[in-house]
């Protein structure tokens, strides 16, 4: 990549008192469909089954009308410290918190979808500075995806997991880290194996919660627990991922109601952090609603509900079925998350797992979920990562 656009600047957004009260007439006057026609009273998980019980997405909608402060997370985000950086034409949005310690090491936290750099904001501190000083320390960088957030929207086709990740190796050197560590999960996970088995050279040792396996990998191998992982996964992509179809073939067609319609977004995205989470009915159970909304207002008032979407156009299924990473790689299996890969099958890619975790909670959003276990993990599992590529 060219050096020609090395400049990386600070950034600070506030969003317009005309979007935000725009935000509060549309979700006012939003049309609701009538009630689903299996309900049942709370708390019961099976409300769920038609998508988000109407009665939910009404408590919300109020909520976020009256009473969410979007201007409490603006400021969250600069606290943080925010930048910008063009990398091949496109503007990269990023966090990035430097450690005081000078053993710290660089690490890039990937985000995937329906997430964003929201996931990440209440860990960030904990991981470059961590009140313990016998737990490793991190200089943190957390980019908002490509078509994500304050992340420019890609105006062509081409940027998928593979280029998004010769992308942040670039973001990482113009920061000053020639080798770091990665962390991710969902497409960021897809990326961080990207990253330890395309550049050996930079990425020193990566964590993940999405391992994925080679797609010829057999069911023989596996012990019976592993057998109930591959079928969940696979009842999971027959029967409950019709929205990574919709994604990955027609991103356009739903993105005109993700970009014009809040209470459409905020159930598109809602519907997820409910059935991914480790609860019995609500996210709300584990996931802060304040949150939730922190990630549903940045996918709006950036209107990036379309160009969001893409990445599934671009990268459904594309994981290179040869790639291996041979770079040091810790791996958590949370027990709620929607893909969970078999150890047998995660070790014909991963070449050097030095940790390998199966939580007793958790689901597919851990750093919101369970944020000091997440913490913790990630602290050993670095740790292990560290000590193996030493």
């Amino acid at each position: 990549m060219s050096d020609s656009t090395a400049g990386v600047y600070p950034f600070e957004r506030r969003a317009s008192a005309a979007d935000l009260d725009d935000l509060r007439v549309r979700l006012a006057a939003a049309r609701l469909p009538e009630a689903e026609t299996v309900f049942r009273p709370a708390p019961d998980g099976r409300r769920w089954d038609q998508g988000v019980p109407l009665a939910d997405l009404v408590a919300v909608v109020d909520y976020w009308r009256t009473r969410y402060d979007w201007r409490s997370f603006e400021a969250r985000l600069d606290r943080v410290g925010q930048f910008r950086t063009v990398i091949d034409d496109l503007g990269i949005h990023f966090l990035h918190r430097r450690s005081s310690r000078a053993d710290a090491t660089p690490l890039i936290l990937t985000h995937g979808w329906p997430g964003s750099v929201v996931e990440f904001v209440d860990v960030v501190d904990r991981l470059a500075d961590p009140s313990d000083t016998d737990r490793p320390a991190f200089h943190v960088v957390v980019p908002s995806l490509p078509g994500f957030g304050y992340s420019d929207r890609p105006t062509v086709t081409g940027w998928g997991t593979e280029k998004i990740a010769a992308a942040w190796v670039e973001l990482m050197g113009r920061l000053g880290y020639r080798r770091f560590l990665a962390y991710g999960g969902d497409w960021g996970g897809n990326i961080t194996t990207v990253l330890g088995g395309r550049f050996p050279a930079h990425v020193l040792g990566i964590h993940t919660t999405f391992a994925e396996g080679p797609p010829d990998s057999s069911i023989e191998e596996l012990t019976a627990a592993e057998r109930s992982w591959a079928e969940e996964t696979r009842h999971f992509w027959r029967h409950r991922a019709a929205y990574a179809k919709q994604q990955a073939t027609r991103p356009q067609t739903i993105g005109y109601s993700l970009v014009d319609s809040p209470v459409g977004l905020l159930a598109w995205i809602l519907d997820k952090f409910a059935e991914w989470s480790d609860t019995e009915d609500s996210p709300f159970e584990a996931i802060p609603i304040d949150r939730v909304l922190d990630d549903v207002t940045l996918y709006w008032l950036t209107r990036t509900g379309a160009s969001s979407a893409r990445i599934y156009y671009e990268s459904h299924n594309s994981l290179d079925p040869s790639l291996r990473v041979d770079v040091p790689a810790a791996i958590t299996m949370y027990p709620r998350d929607v893909e969970k890969c078999p150890r047998a099958w995660a070790e014909r890619r991963y070449r050097r797992i030095v940790r390998w975790t199966e939580p007793e909670r958790g689901g597919h959003f851990p750093p919101l979920e369970v944020p000091d276990y997440f913490v913790r993990d990630l602290q050993d599992g670095l740790a292990a990562v560290l000590a193996a590529s030493a």
